[in-house]
């Protein structure tokens, strides 16, 4: 189990490596040009632009850019200094990702405590009106936008109804909104893989043997078939966790959210390309981190998995003896 926790840890090398080159890549493709705007914009002088440009490093070639800076980052650990602030852009990455963070943990446990019953009670009652009802709302789910859902939010629960805040994230009564637009549409995605889970499974024999045993339809649905159908539904799970910190950047600028991904959208339009970077390579590193966790997670979910873990490590041991 610990080779496998290392060998998935070299792993994410290659892919960060390969998430910051394409990142760096795109940003040097955008128009404009971020001297000018630091220079004072259009009614800056050459001679200021060139300067700007020179303090920064653009007048380097692209592959010695690239080079200085995943040198930087390798060594000592440095993403790099915001154009806007001067300031280190670990600290102002690492002052928002607790907001986006929390944003999609909540966001997620909602998503979870609507999904997993809501997919059960379709499964089990399927081709009920239970059934109908929750696809249907599942499938509205999915195919809602973030932005639109939100902006609609606001409409009714802020501004008609006046129940909660429209925008900030000061307290739990500001987290409501944003966690159910971007938590709904995870809850369906949920829905949908746990119905498809669990229908597969309970059509086994050994589900009918537990019923055929005497075994109440509680059991039989939450410590045989739900068991047996997790391991897909942890990996939905996982995955949704990861869409959520990417996916918060749209709501967190729809609801004036002081988190990593409005920030990340205030940098792009100011062509601040260092905190770009060092944005979205944390969000790769978390990202990474979420898919070895529910990997490892398959081991508790499976006892099957578990010990093929084992036999391999056995198995290693016995080729070295």
């Amino acid at each position: 189990m610990y080779k496998y926790v290392l060998k998935r840890l070299l792993m994410m090398i290659p892919v960060l490596v390969g998430v910051l080159l394409i990142v760096f890549t795109i940003n040097q493709m955008m128009p404009g040009d971020p001297a000018i705007m630091l220079a004072g914009g259009e009614q800056a002088t050459p001679m200021e632009i060139e300067r700007v440009r020179e303090e920064l490093g653009l007048n380097d070639p692209l592959p010695i850019q690239f080079f200085n800076y995943a040198k930087g980052l390798i060594l000592e650990g440095d993403l790099g200094t915001s154009y806007a602030t001067k300031r280190p852009v670990f600290e102002e990455v690492t002052e928002r990702l607790p907001t986006t963070v929390t944003l999609a943990v909540v966001s997620i446990l909602l998503a979870v405590a609507i999904g997993i019953p809501t997919g059960i009670l379709s499964a089990i009652r399927q081709y009920s009106w239970i059934d109908h009802c929750s696809m249907g709302v599942a499938l509205i789910g999915v195919s809602m936008p973030n932005f639109w859902q939100g902006l609609m939010n606001i409409l009714i629960f802020a501004i008609y109804l006046k129940w909660l805040p429209a925008s900030g994230f000061y307290g739990w009564q500001y987290w409501i909104l944003p966690a159910l637009t971007i938590g709904t549409s995870s809850a369906a995605i949920i829905t949908r893989m746990t119905r498809s889970s669990m229908l597969e499974v309970i059509r086994q024999d050994y589900i009918r043997t537990a019923r055929a045993k005497g075994l109440s339809e509680k059991v039989v649905i939450t410590k045989h078939a739900l068991k047996n159908a997790l391991i897909p539904i942890i990996t939905v799970v996982g995955i949704q966790f990861g869409s959520l910190l990417g996916g918060a950047v749209v709501t967190e600028t729809v609801f004036a959210i002081p988190g990593l991904g409005k920030f990340m959208i205030d940098a792009i339009k100011a062509r601040n390309y260092p905190v770009v970077q060092g944005g979205v390579l944390m969000l790769a590193i978390i990202f990474s981190m979420v898919n070895l966790c529910v990997d490892m997670l398959y081991a508790f979910a499976d006892p099957r998995i578990k010990s093929l873990y084992k036999g391999r490590s056995r198995k290693e041991s016995s080729d070295n003896a």
